[in-house]
């Protein structure tokens, strides 16, 4: 009986647990729902994917840059950092022996940077390894790591770790290095187009949280590139040019130069040539060739007297307001009285009788000192600041000089600059200056904004560049006028800058550099300007020699390089001499 008693107590227990069980199971199911739904879990839910992600700035890939047909003259290549994660070490002297002798590093100093880690766990051991070295290293390692793993040992290369990145490359190395600059491991641009477009290069980071799950790698966002850059540069122009004033220098002893090719009718610059110039590849060699900014580029960073060639400004502002035509009588007596102070002829000479085109040819400071005096103050350098003397052009390179033109009114400018002015002597400009403002003469009057920049490229777009007037310093018929009558003036004096085939249009110019306050004559910067064909001007080319010794005169320097470079343009720029080009366009 009493076991009939017990049998049916534990039968009642087991009902009741029975009956509370689909109790309790309905309530774990009712609160994992709320939890599911709460705010908490969604708290909770977002919390634990961030622990799966990681936040991250990608850069993007830096823009290439090429020249007007399309040959790179910046681009990226991939570099490594070699390091070794010290956990994963099994032999020290091992790695140091392989490191440095792939890497062509020193093998104590190797040694010692992993003996003494300093708490790192990840020991840089070199940076910016090329790709070669890389590949003969990596073979190393994979071999060493077959036979260790055949032998059932751990390979003593264990902790060998390749980190890649990009590197500015410049396949080009130090061709037309004065115009692309340099892109340096602080990751900014420097000189050049470089720098002057370093924010477009660069492109815009992104900054987003991403899944630290490699299988997750879709979710990596898309970083677009930075815009890449077309230059009006003709690589094989520039190549030529750079030739040309290499040998230059030599033939003439000269201490450095520049020549500048642009074509008038919109201001591209094709090719502009500087010494010294820099591989751009070896970009932390800048001081071993340079002592001053302003030497990496003196196309148009470098300001100085520019002498004669300033002429052409002068004649052209006397022609413009009708004072002068060609034919106006000059008689020369060799000296001018300006601002109670004495100025004479380069030869300090008298050349008797003369017109306007005599004056250019025999490039007189009197006659033109009396033509800026005869303008008066106030038209002259109206037609100085006109011509843009005094300012940057605009040209898109980083570090233009602005030059400087005195005017009336500042505390330096004295009466005697009137007509010292008028001949390119106390008035600074950079070749860059002078060639903007002769565009006026090549161009019909019309000034162009020099620039190297053709187009862009972004997101597979291409937008070219379309560059507006400068301004119109002078009217068409000033400009036709004084173009035939320098070239005249050339065709007269048969000057060395004559191109056989083409007509040429240009002036000289020898400026006495000033040395403690006083100008040394032995000491000259020498120049000419030109530009052709005289009917069709299709190129403009300033050449700038600073202190040549085997001759101090631009005609018997600067001229015939400027014919040298005027011949190689007309070839690779395939223009027909001028009697085919005539015949052709005769109906």
């Amino acid at each position: 009986m009493k076991e009939f008693s017990m049998r049916r107590e534990y039968g009642w227990r087991s009902l009741v647990v029975a009956a509370l069980l689909p109790f309790f199971a309905l309530t774990i199911l009712a609160q994992m729902i709320r939890i599911q739904v709460s705010p908490e879990a969604a708290d909770f839910r977002d919390q634990s994917d961030n622990f799966a992600m990681v936040k991250r700035t990608f850069y993007p890939e830096r823009g290439e840059i090429y020249d007007r047909h399309g040959h790179l003259l910046a681009g990226n290549e991939t570099v490594y950092t070699v390091g070794v994660n010290m956990p994963d070490v099994v032999s020290v002297d091992t790695l140091a022996r392989d490191i440095s002798g792939h890497l062509g590093l020193d093998y104590q100093e190797t040694y010692d940077k992993l003996l003494n880690p300093y708490g790192l766990v990840f020991v840089p051991i070199a940076n910016f390894v090329d790709g070669e070295k890389i590949a003969s290293l990596k073979d190393a390692a994979e071999q060493t790591a077959k036979t260790s793993a055949a032998e059932f040992r751990p390979s003593p290369l264990s902790g060998l770790e390749f980190h890649p990145t990009l590197q500015r490359s410049y396949p080009e190395n130090a061709l037309a290095a004065n115009i692309i600059g340099f892109f340096n491991r602080n990751q900014r641009g420097n000189f050049g187009v470089e720098e002057k477009y370093n924010d477009l290069l660069a492109g815009t980071p992104v900054e987003a949280w991403v899944p630290q799950d490699p299988n997750r790698a879709a979710e990596i966002p898309y970083v677009p590139n930075g815009t890449s850059l077309i230059l009006t540069i003709d690589r094989d122009l520039q190549a030529a040019v750079e030739g040309l004033l290499d040998q230059a220098m030599t033939d003439y002893g000269a201490q450095n130069g520049t020549i500048i090719v642009m074509n008038p009718r919109n201001g591209e610059i094709m090719a502009m040539a500087t010494t010294p110039r820099l591989n751009l590849n070896e970009f932390w060699t800048y001081g071993d060739s340079f002592d001053q900014s302003y030497e990496f580029n003196p196309a148009i960073s470098m300001q100085y007297e520019p002498g004669s060639v300033f002429k052409v400004l002068t004649m052209a502002a006397g022609l413009d307001t009708g004072i002068i035509t060609p034919n106006t009588p000059f008689y020369d007596s060799g000296s001018i009285i300006v601002g109670d102070v004495l100025i004479q002829n380069w030869d300090r000479r008298p050349w008797g009788p003369q017109d306007m085109i005599g004056c250019l040819q025999h490039s007189l400071n009197v006659c033109h000192a009396w033509i800026s005096t005869t303008l008066g103050k106030e038209t002259f350098y109206d037609y100085m600041n006109r011509f843009g003397i005094g300012r940057p052009t605009g040209v898109d390179l980083a570090g233009e000089a602005p030059g400087r033109l005195k005017v009336p009114g500042d505390a330096d400018w004295y009466p005697v600059d009137l007509g010292t002015n008028a001949f390119g002597q106390g008035v600074a400009v950079s070749p860059i200056q002078m060639m903007m403002a002769a565009s006026a003469i090549a161009n019909g009057g019309y000034m162009v904004t020099p620039h190297v920049l053709y187009g862009m490229v972004s997101e597979g777009r291409q937008i070219n560049i379309n560059m507006e007037p400068a301004g119109m310093p002078i009217r068409m018929e000033t400009a036709y006028t004084l173009s035939q009558m320098l070239a005249i003036s050339l065709e007269n004096e048969a000057s060395l800058a004559l191109v056989p085939g083409y007509r040429v249009a240009g002036k000289t110019g020898t400026a006495e550099i000033p040395v403690n306050g006083y100008y040394d004559s032995s000491q000259t910067n020498v120049s000419f300007i030109g530009w052709g064909p005289v009917d069709d001007p299709q190129f403009m080319i300033y050449v700038w020699l600073n202190r040549p010794s085997v001759s101090i005169w631009a005609n018997d320097t600067a001229a015939p390089l400027f014919s040298d470079v005027a011949q190689q343009t007309v070839i690779l720029l395939n223009i027909p001499p001028d009697s085919i080009r005539q015949q052709a366009a005769q109906p």
